[in-house]
């Protein structure tokens, strides 16, 4: 009995532990079947977290001080022991002025920075092709001189200096007033604000800015950052226009008489006809108000420039007449060389140079407003000069059997004179076409001048200036070709200048509207005024002194002492022979 007691205690306990074996198995099966997916829940949980974004950290306000650690400025230990040859760490973070240096750098500050960069480009970029153009009046002096007589060699170099003080003056008294007083505002140039006021009077049930009323003496609101670069090179442009009339009445034209139209070619003439076109003027607005493609357009001043200076030269030497001997009985014309051609080839290398600052300049820009066409403005400038010397030498050449030296130099300049309008609206093919029509030109027109109309022009300046601006002027409504950009619009209408090759003949007509303005209403003013001038002062010198040489009676000294002047064939020559 005990035996069975213990082997039924044995077989108790065996089972018990059988039974606690069965148990942690199935609790461990159990558990290896749960691990899996409470590693998959597991994943899940982290690929979730994982992709859930961090909370976005607020931007800075604009007067927030930046965390200027963060940009790793340059070290001025470093810079002080190693210096920056690679220029690397030069303009950093650390050049961005903070506007209060006790709270630090701020967003403000920084856009501010960017801001005032950008206008401090343009400023630059203004000025110094402002320079340029300033450069071009050395250009234009030796030219001048060059092609005419050595007896009017210091006469003639007087003008050309002189010019620049007489224009100078009468433009900042009134001139750059009446011309961009009612312009305003210039964006790209920061604004120019105060010149916003223009003297408009109602036609047509339409307005038509006349002249501007704001920036006299460039005081008041005019003395502004802003304006002054604006009036540096709006002057130089308008001293350009004026020079070209002593090349046309050289030899023959009273000092004083010279000061006189200078000043008031430099106060009325020229600003009139540059507020119509640049100044927010009439001829600006034919295409807002009459829909004539973009209104009249002139880029760089074939019309507002240089067709202002030729026509004026136009009138003035109708006024004053001929050089004694030019012209025999029969009305055949002589030959009378000047006496220089290599400062006038000279010349006419300077005179290119500047047209780089002429042309892109006249972006007003270097940064923003498509004012990256810059580089096509030069190029376009550069092809257009070079197909005028090409027409003009061929011209010559075959019509001569010789290339003339002195016509190649002018077709040159007509070249740069006919592409100076259309040079930020053409591509280069246009560019060169448009150039050697003007080579070609610049021949025909000198020849009808002086064979047909009789008007004596010692230099071409007629031809070079006045009867290529106009085909410069007429240019634009043919080959723009809609590509340029600058700020989305130009003189208020929306989109790009085209012209009738490339599908808006308006453009043209607006085009002819202003080569009949120059016509008409620019030679009218410039006869009428000479015409006055000359009942009251007298525009021309006496024979006598003619005969001699304008430099002693007008000017009181030889350019050349050392030299003696000859008489050839009963005519004062243009050579010197030394003594």
């Amino acid at each position: 009995m005990k035996e069975t007691v213990a082997v039924r205690e044995r077989y108790m306990t065996s089972r018990v532990r059988t039974t606690s074996c069965c148990l942690w198995a199935a609790i461990c099966l159990t558990l290896l079947c749960a691990f899996p997916a409470l590693g998959q829940a597991q994943a899940a949980t982290s690929t979730t977290t994982q992709a859930a974004p961090p909370p976005a950290k607020a931007a800075p306000t604009m007067d927030e001080p930046l965390d200027v650690k963060a940009a790793q400025p340059p070290s001025t230990d470093d810079l002080t022991a190693k210096g920056d040859p690679g220029g690397t760490a030069t303009g950093t973070v650390s050049d961005v002025v903070a506007a209060d240096p006790k709270k630090g750098l701020t967003l403000a500050d920084v856009v501010n920075q960017a801001g005032q960069n950008r206008i401090a480009i343009n400023f630059v970029w203004t000025l110094v092709t402002g320079f340029l153009v300033m450069f071009m009046q050395a250009g234009f002096a030796i030219v001048e001189t060059g092609l005419c007589r050595a007896k009017n060699a210091n006469h003639t170099m007087m003008m050309n200096f002189m010019v620049y003080g007489f224009g100078l003056f009468a433009f900042w008294v009134c001139g750059f007033a009446i011309q961009m007083g009612g312009g305003g505002p210039y964006s790209t140039l920061g604004g120019a604000y105060s010149l916003t006021s223009e003297h408009v009077v109602n036609f047509l049930g339409k307005p038509w800015g006349l002249f501007g009323t704001h920036g006299f003496f460039l005081s008041g609101a005019s003395y502004d950052v802003g304006v002054m670069v604006l009036f540096l090179f709006q002057m130089v442009f308008m001293d350009t226009a004026l020079t070209i009339v002593t090349g046309s009445c050289a030899e023959r034209w009273k000092y004083v008489a010279f000061a006189v139209s200078s000043v008031f070619m430099g106060a009325i003439t020229y600003p009139l006809f540059a507020n119509w076109a640049w100044g927010g003027g009439w001829l600006s607005q034919l295409g807002v108000n009459f829909t004539l493609g973009h209104g009249y357009c002139d880029f760089a001043g074939s019309g507002v420039v240089h067709a202002v200076g030729g026509i004026t030269a136009l009138a003035l030497s109708m006024i004053i007449g001929p050089r004694i001997g030019k012209y025999n009985r029969n009305g055949t014309p002589n030959a009378m060389p000047g006496h220089d051609l290599l400062v006038v080839l000279t010349g006419c290398f300077i005179l290119a140079f500047g047209w780089f600052g002429f042309n892109p300049g006249s972006t007003l820009a270097a940064s923003g407003n498509g004012a990256l066409r810059i580089g096509s403005i030069a190029v376009n400038t550069m092809l257009a000069g070079c197909t005028g010397s090409f027409g003009a030498i061929l011209y010559m050449w075959i019509r001569y059997g010789k290339p003339d030296a002195s016509m190649t130099g002018n077709g040159l300049l007509a070249g740069l004179v006919a592409i100076t309008a259309p040079s930020g609206f053409v591509s280069t093919v246009g560019s060169a076409i448009i150039g050697l029509i003007a080579g070609v030109l610049v021949c025909v027109s000198v020849e009808y001048v002086e064979r047909v109309l009789k008007v004596d022009d010692p230099v071409g300046a007629i031809s070079v200036h006045g009867t290529n601006g106009l085909w410069g002027v007429i240019s634009v409504g043919l080959f723009a070709d809609g590509t340029s950009n600058y700020g989305g619009s130009w003189n208020g209408v929306s989109g790009s200048v085209r012209g009738l090759f490339y599908g808006d003949a308006s453009q043209l007509v607006a085009q002819l509207i202003g080569v009949g303005t120059l016509i008409g209403v620019i030679f009218t003013i410039s006869y009428v005024a000479g015409w006055i001038m000359d009942v009251i002062i007298g525009q021309r010198v006496s024979a006598a002194d003619e005969l001699e040489g304008l430099d002693i009676p007008e000017m009181g000294a030889l350019c050349y002492p050392e030299f003696a002047l000859q008489m050839q064939r009963g005519v004062p020559s243009g050579g010197v022979a030394a003594d």
